[in-house]
């Protein structure tokens, strides 16, 4: 009898654990997961892998970008930072849409929030006002489009589908641009701060 408890109580703990850890993925980490499941076992499983790796973080990327920016017109004090914001908005919602009719295409499932890091970061840049706001926000956007054009930089040289491939090319070009006017906003930023 003692055994038959202790086992049902092992194998309630280890489902409470399985659940537990299903709660702590973040939203990426679900869409990799339902990707993986619709390719596994077919003869696209290591591409569709590598290309649901890429949209799911890329997706991510970019819903912080916009939420950032929209932060940003609403709580900067640098009119530089509040058109960098409103760049980002308009820019990364063109992409997301762009990705979204893509992921459609290639039966990939996008995350529908940010991933726990870019809500991390998120939160962090909610916490701030006036300068700090700012020089919060210009630093974040320059790690994230730090993050961005490496990871499409991998995707345009590494995936094989021509239509993820060149989505990643396409976007390129406009993620280096936002890395370039972001760091010298951020320089700017700074040398008024010496």
């Amino acid at each position: 009898m003692k055994k038959i408890i202790s086992t049902g109580m092992l194998a309630g703990a280890f489902l409470f654990g399985i659940v537990s850890c299903n709660q702590q993925q973040g939203a990426v980490e679900e869409a990799q997961e339902v990707n993986e499941q619709q390719a596994q076992n077919t003869g696209m499983e290591d591409q569709m892998t590598n290309i649901s790796d890429f949209m799911t973080k890329a997706a991510s990327n970019s819903m912080l970008e916009v939420e950032a920016g929209r932060l940003a017109q609403d709580r900067a004090q640098n009119q530089q930072v509040k058109e960098y914001g409103k760049m980002m908005v308009a820019d990364h919602t063109k992409a997301n849409e762009q990705m979204k009719q893509l992921a459609q295409q290639k039966n990939v499932t996008l995350p529908d929030s940010l991933g726990q890091d870019h809500k991390d970061q998120l939160q962090s840049l909610q916490d701030k006002k006036g300068r700090e706001f700012d020089q919060e926000y210009m630093d974040l956007m320059v790690s994230s489009h730090e993050e961005a054009v490496t990871l499409f930089e991998d995707a345009s040289n590494n995936i094989q589908d021509a239509e993820v491939k060149s989505f990643a090319t396409t976007t390129l070009p406009k993620l280096r641009e936002h890395l370039d006017r972001a760091n010298q906003i951020d320089s700017t930023m700074q040398q008024k701060q010496q």
